[in-house]
């Protein structure tokens, strides 16, 4: 089945009556937070970056450091962070594993074994096996680029803590479920679980009274990858 994406708010509305229509639950989840927002960010080479930039820290660090970055190399291009010296990288703010990340996918897209491009028309599963297979890219952070910078539909990251707690509210669970516990709960969703992941976001926000969206899905990131 094709993948969905969600480019504006009428797709999102539209994506919201067909998940809501098959669960209740997430119908009675709306009810009590109320509609979520979409959220996009910009995609490409840099949209990826700054969510690696992102990744363990705080909005306002990352948003510093990503500034820095940003201002550092206009126009942000991967051949200018491929050959960029790793000490003026580090100067900028940048660790070693993200600096090693960041020219690893520079080096992957300028000899073709990637195209980011091409993402936005695959398969939300087998975009997200072409972005892990990049050195440095997790699971969680393929899942947050698909959905907030390309705007898959059926994105689904696991393993994020607020999305697992948000699950364990909502639906009474003795426990916070794992990654794979999580994988097995939003089958039933295919192919609107990045719909699922805003609606339970979005009612994390409104039961802890505070933002459960990745920072980096703001500015975009967070997880060490692999």
């Amino acid at each position: 089945m094709p993948s969905r994406f969600l480019h504006n708010e009428t797709d999102l509305d539209a994506a919201l009556a067909i998940l809501t229509a098959g669960d209740v639950r997430l119908a009675k989840l709306i009810d009590v937070a109320g509609r979520p927002t979409l959220r996009r960010r910009p995609a490409g080479f840099p949209g990826l970056c700054a969510i690696i930039c992102s990744q363990q820290l705080s909005t306002a660090s990352a948003a510093a450091i990503w500034g820095r970055l940003a201002a550092s190399f206009a126009p942000f291009h991967h051949d200018a962070i491929r050959q960029a010296r790793a000490a003026r990288l580090a100067r900028l703010g940048l660790s070693r594993p993200k600096i090693k990340t960041l020219k690893a996918i520079s080096a992957a897209i300028a000899k073709g074994a990637i195209d980011l491009e091409a993402l936005a028309g695959m398969e939300a599963d087998d975009a997200h096996a072409a972005l892990t297979a990049l050195h440095g890219i997790g699971p969680w952070t393929a899942d947050i680029y698909l959905l907030f910078c390309l705007g898959h539909a059926d994105a689904w990251p696991a393993g994020d803590l607020a999305l697992q707690e948000a699950a364990r509210l909502a639906f009474g669970l003795k426990r916070r479920p794992t990654s794979r516990d999580m994988v097995k709960l939003a089958e039933e969703w295919r192919p609107w679980r990045g719909v699922a992941a805003h609606v339970l976001w979005n009612y994390y926000r409104a039961i802890k009274r505070r933002d459960p969206v990745p920072a980096q899905a703001q500015m975009a990131g967070a997880e060490n990858g692999r």
